[in-house]
């Protein structure tokens, strides 16, 4: 990835995110297809970073890209700031540049909350993996997290064998809590199903 970075004030509206004419297209995700147009004007991206619950698409795409956040004492990634929980966010950047990304997710209608989904972003360089995140909704305790498991494509193609290998270990590596709209077993199953269609969506040209 460049050193490009898109900068949203957490005091922003998540509409007023969407409404940008430079909001990048993986930025966009979740808001427009899953939210009202009163939620994303009432919430703001701070109160949506603090309850990722309000926006688990967005908040996935955010981890998937390597989002940061500007704190008191410095900058974190936002995955690192969801352990620390509490230090007050004052920035949200998003490095933008020439990676790839692919989403995939299972629902009962295309304007629903995912039951499942999978956010995956991969920067090649001459066809190597440089960094490759895949971000979950519905598949662990916390509403959006990153898999580790796609770490281990750094260093070499995103060919089939190595995507079903890294889709098959996080499958491995989800703990679901099962409901009302999908068993623990039909979550981790779907988690591995939809990681192997997002990394797939990234072998063709995107970004």
């Amino acid at each position: 990835m460049t050193n490009q970075r898109f900068t949203i004030p957490t005091d922003a509206s998540l509409q007023a995110i969407l409404e940008r004419p430079d909001t990048p297209p993986l930025l966009r995700l979740g808001l427009a297809e899953t939210l009202s147009w009163q939620t994303r004007n009432e919430t703001t991206v701070g109160r949506a970073l603090a309850n990722p619950r309000l926006a688990p698409l967005w908040t996935a795409a955010l981890l998937a890209l390597g989002a940061t956040v500007a704190l008191d004492d410095g900058e974190a990634s936002l995955a690192e700031w969801q352990k620390r929980r509490g230090a007050r966010v004052g920035t949200l950047r998003a490095p933008v540049g020439d990676f790839r990304w692919g989403e995939a997710r299972v629902a009962r209608t295309p304007a629903d909350e995912p039951i499942v989904a999978a956010v995956a972003v991969v920067e090649l360089d001459g066809g190597i993996v440089r960094q490759a995140r895949v971000a979950l909704v519905g598949a662990w305790r916390e509403a959006a997290r990153l898999a580790e498991a796609p770490s281990a494509l750094v260093g070499g193609p995103l060919d089939e064998g190595r995507i079903r290998a890294a889709a098959e270990a996080v499958e491995r590596e989800v703990a679901p809590r099962g409901d009302f709209r999908g068993s623990t077993e039909y979550r981790r199953a779907m988690a591995g199903v939809l990681t192997r269609r997002a990394l797939e969506q990234c072998t063709a040209a995107g970004g």
